[in-house]
C-alpha cells in the first residue's frame, strides 16, 4: 500500500471541486462542481481513478452525488456527462496534436528564439520531421507553431500534380513563417 499526503480536511467528506481548482482552503473544499468545464471534470475523474487504484474503497459519501442509500443522484449523472465530454475533447486534442505536432523551440541570449521540427517534436513520435508553420485556430488571431508533413494531403484534399508536394501546407489555417533561414531543416529565428 502506498501512502500519499492529503490535507486532513478532505478525509471523510467530498471535496471534489478542490481537485479541479487546486483550492484546498475551506471555501474550496466543497462538493459543488457546478460551473466547472468538461476538462476540469475530467481532472476530477482522473483523481478518482488514482484513488480507486491506490486506496481501499470503503463506501460512498452521502451528499450531492450519492443518496443515503448509495444510489447516484441526478447531479452525478450530469457530472458524468461532462466527464464524457471532457474525454471526447481530450481525444480530439490528441488527434489534433498527431495531425499537427507542436514544434521544438529554444531561446538563448546570443541567438534569440528559434523553432524547428524533428521526428520527436512536441513529444509526438513519427516517421517524418516536417516544417514549422503557424497554425491559427478558427476565429482567433493567435497562432502556435506546428510541424507539417509537406507531402501529405489533409482530409478532403484531392491529390493533383500541382499540389502533390504541398500537402497540408495548403490548409487555410496554416501560415508560413517569414524569414525562414534553412527551409530544408525547417530551422528559423522567431522575430
Amino acid at each position: 500500500m502506498k501512502w500519499f499526503h492529503l490535507p486532513s480536511a478532505v478525509v471523510g467528506k467530498d471535496a471534489s471541486r478542490a481537485f479541479a481548482t487546486g483550492d484546498f482552503t475551506p471555501a474550496g473544499l466543497v462538493d459543488d462542481v457546478s460551473g466547472l468545464s468538461p476538462p476540469q471534470m475530467l481532472a476530477i475523474q482522473n483523481w478518482l481513478s488514482f484513488y480507486c487504484k491506490n486506496y481501499v474503497h470503503i463506501g460512498k459519501v452521502a451528499g450531492r452525488f450519492y443518496q443515503e442509500s448509495g444510489e447516484p443522484t441526478k447531479v452525478l449523472e450530469e457530472a458524468q456527462a461532462l466527464i464524457e465530454e471532457g474525454e471526447k475533447l481530450q481525444a480530439e486534442e490528441v488527434e489534433r496534436k498527431n495531425q499537427f505536432p507542436p514544434c521544438n523551440s529554444e531561446w538563448s541570449s546570443a541567438g534569440g528564439s528559434r523553432v524547428w521540427c524533428s521526428k520527436q517534436s512536441g513529444g509526438i513520435s513519427r516517421e517524418w520531421s516536417g516544417v514549422p508553420r503557424k497554425l491559427y485556430e478558427p476565429g482567433s488571431s493567435r497562432s502556435h507553431c506546428v510541424c507539417i508533413k509537406t507531402e501529405e494531403l489533409f482530409p478532403g484534399q484531392e491529390k493533383s500534380t500541382q499540389l502533390s508536394n504541398q500537402g497540408k501546407l495548403n490548409n487555410p489555417n496554416l501560415q508560413e513563417y517569414e524569414g525562414m533561414v534553412d527551409s530544408s531543416s525547417g530551422i528559423l529565428p522567431v522575430r
